[in-house]
């Protein structure tokens, strides 16, 4: 019992959104009736907030090192617009287009990185420029109307699943294998991590403790991807997410980038004595920002089949909301980015229950209000517990 008391103490912001995520979850399924848990719509749920995962995985990196981004939603919209311009006006290749995009969006995250780090104007008024600024150029490059179709095979980003190459007539066989290979890999790691803490004298948690975590993940994946199954299987936005979260998490936990991120956010004066060009650290924090903005912007127009003036809206507020849900400190310094993911899956599984239970989008923006709030005083007090 002291084990598991220490181990949940040490990862309580973790833990403890974990928690909440599936309460959430729990509420929505009994209060709707299980519609939330069909498989339609938990397919729509990953479709929907698909693209604010992905600037929250971004957005997580600003917000450690102490910054602020809100130019996130006016930057998608942005790019988005400009793809449609090249694809459908200009019949340039998707690919070409989509590589071109993302070289827009780390230009754009650039010239907002310059201002901040060496500049040094405020993260804040720089990005609230930038908002207005590239709201503005996204109605003048499409001159205050939509812009569509897009060709299939981008579309396909957002509306398209991986197929099944086993033809499965009930179920998604594919989704389900990858589910099994999946578990295996994972314990595989898990239990490789293992041993080289030991073999380095590191505590570690008691082997019952293991084998309840491992057994609960594995569970959950494959009841998940079980659910995937019973409709189209895996969203290729669902696999495109999975390759984001795999690279950030080796950035931040395995790199010397990621780990001067994190010293940055901590303690700015003392990165610098200690060697770190915290400017340069900064400036690549935003040119990260704006690839992952334009990312987004592909993801919501492709989802959309459509490039709109008004695409983008409110990003930011969502992606931010993600982070510090999600256990990311205000102060900087602290945050990882599966918590952003769950912050987000938490804002997400919250939208889309309200919507089914028939709340209205007023009281929707209540509710959402005071769950950051009520993350970001947990943040303040657990601090206050520790010092």
């Amino acid at each position: 019992m002291e084990s598991i008391k220490k181990l949940f103490k040490n990862n309580i912001r973790q833990y403890g959104m974990i928690i909440a995520l599936a309460s959430i979850i729990i509420f929505f399924a009994i209060t709707t009736g299980g519609i939330s848990l069909r498989p339609l719509n938990i397919t729509n749920l990953i479709l929907q907030n698909g693209y604010i995962l992905v600037l929250a995985v971004g957005m997580l990196l600003v917000i450690v090192t102490g910054g602020i981004d809100l130019s996130v939603g006016s930057i998608a919209a942005f790019v988005g617009s400009i793809s449609a311009i090249f694809m459908i006006n200009m019949n340039i290749p998707v690919l070409l287009t989509v590589l071109l995009s993302l070289i827009l969006g780390a230009i754009v995250g650039a010239w907002q990185g310059y201002w901040i780090a060496y500049v040094k104007i405020p993260a804040f008024i720089t990005t609230l420029g930038g908002m207005l600024i590239f709201r503005g150029l996204t109605m003048v490059s499409l001159q205050g109307m939509s812009l569509a179709p897009f060709p299939v095979s981008f579309t396909k980003i957002s509306s398209g699943f991986i197929p099944d190459f086993f033809h499965g007539e009930n179920y998604h066989i594919t989704t389900l294998l990858i589910g099994l290979v999946f578990s295996v890999v994972f314990i595989l790691m898990e239990l490789k991590k293992r041993k080289t803490q030991k073999q380095y004298n590191f505590e570690v948690s008691p082997l019952g403790i293991l084998i309840f975590k491992l057994t609960s993940i594995i569970l959950v994946i494959n009841a998940f991807l079980f659910i995937l199954a019973q409709y189209k299987g895996l969203p290729n936005l669902l696999i495109l997410l999975f390759f984001l979260i795999l690279i950030y998490n080796f950035i931040t936990n395995k790199t010397v980038i990621g780990r001067q991120v994190y010293a940055l956010g901590g303690n700015e004066k003392a990165s610098e004595l200690s060697g770190i060009k915290t400017n340069k650290i900064k400036f690549l924090v935003y040119v990260n920002m704006g690839m992952l903005s334009a990312l987004s912007g592909l993801v919501f127009a492709a989802r959309l089949n459509a490039a709109t003036p008004k695409a983008g809206t409110g990003f930011e507020l969502d992606a931010i909301a993600a982070c510090f849900i999600g256990g990311a400190s205000a102060t900087g310094g602290v945050g990882t980015v599966i918590g952003a993911i769950i912050g987000g899956l938490v804002m997400g599984v919250m939208n889309n229950g309200m919507s089914l239970v028939g709340l209205g989008i007023d009281w929707q923006q209540t509710i959402k209000g005071l769950v950051l709030i009520l993350a970001v005083w947990f943040d303040v007090f657990s601090k206050s517990k520790k010092s």
